[in-house]
């Protein structure tokens, strides 16, 4: 809020979160009155808090590993604990492109989203040779804004159907956070995730692996020998999901982080013999 306005009401706004559930209410009303323009504007954002919009639906941006990333209504809000799948996709990446200050035979990894939504985990990977998928037009749209100064390149679509077929078998790291919560368990969200984030974003079909297989399964023909497939799952289902891998050609292994609850499984495409 401006500094010209009268003081911030943080005495109104922090009871009112809490009276509508909110854990963080004090952090919440500290980022929530830094953003209004006005006192009518901090109301109208404390009033949607309080009907249950997620914060960073209110505040249009979501932090990603200490990145503002754009997130517009009805997109899927980039979550804490992707930042482990963004930490194990960019130290591959890193190692895809040779180690700095040697010559490397390619100047840059390949890497390839498949299911992009707002785009935060390809920000993270600025730099890079990227390309991103979504099937919703409304993640597209908010991810090309988020990406336009990346030079990555944003396509609608259903997973790799839109890819440029030239990226057959050279992709070094490709990375999905598909959605993963089974058809049944969709209900038993929160209600910010079940009534304001778009539902092709989380439901994951009857034992919520069903995005994930048909990702597994197409990666083989986008890899590069040696290149690397990861993607988040939930710790119950990672076995299932270790076992797809192989059965698909894929090295698999798992990453994991107790603090955040993230699983990452990762696969890699053996080189040729």
């Amino acid at each position: 809020m401006s500094a010209s306005l009268s003081p911030c009401p943080r005495s109104v706004v922090v009871p009112r979160l809490r009276v509508a559930g909110c854990v963080f209410a004090e952090d919440e009303a500290r980022l929530l009155i830094c953003a209004a323009r006005t006192p009518a504007d901090l109301a109208a954002m404390v009033d949607r808090r309080a009907a249950g919009l997620p914060l960073e639906h209110v505040l249009g941006w979501a932090q990603f590993r200490g990145l503002r990333i754009a997130v517009d209504p009805a997109v899927f809000v980039p979550r804490r604990r992707t930042e482990l799948l963004a930490r194990q996709a960019i130290a591959l990446a890193r190692q895809a492109a040779g180690p700095a200050g040697q010559a490397r035979t390619r100047p840059r990894a390949v890497i390839v989203d498949l299911c992009c939504g707002s785009g935060a985990l390809v920000a993270a990977l600025d730099g890079i040779e990227l390309y991103a998928v979504d099937i919703d037009p409304a993640a597209v749209r908010c991810a090309r804004r988020n990406l336009a100064a990346t030079g990555a390149q944003v396509y609608e679509g259903d997973l790799d159907e839109p890819l440029p077929a030239a990226l057959r078998g050279r992709v070094d790291v490709l990375v999905a956070n598909a959605p993963y919560v089974p058809t049944e368990a969709v209900g038993l969200l929160p209600p910010e995730a079940r009534l304001h984030e778009p539902r092709v974003a989380l439901d994951g079909g009857t034992d919520g692996l069903d995005v994930l297989r048909r990702v597994i399964a197409a990666a083989p023909g986008w890899l590069a020998p040696g290149g690397h497939l990861l993607v988040e799952t939930s710790q119950r289902q990672a076995p299932q999901t270790v076992e797809t891998f192989a059965g698909n050609g894929l090295i698999p292994r798992l990453a994991r982080s107790e603090e955040h609850n993230a699983t990452v499984v990762i696969g890699t495409r053996p080189p040729p013999e």
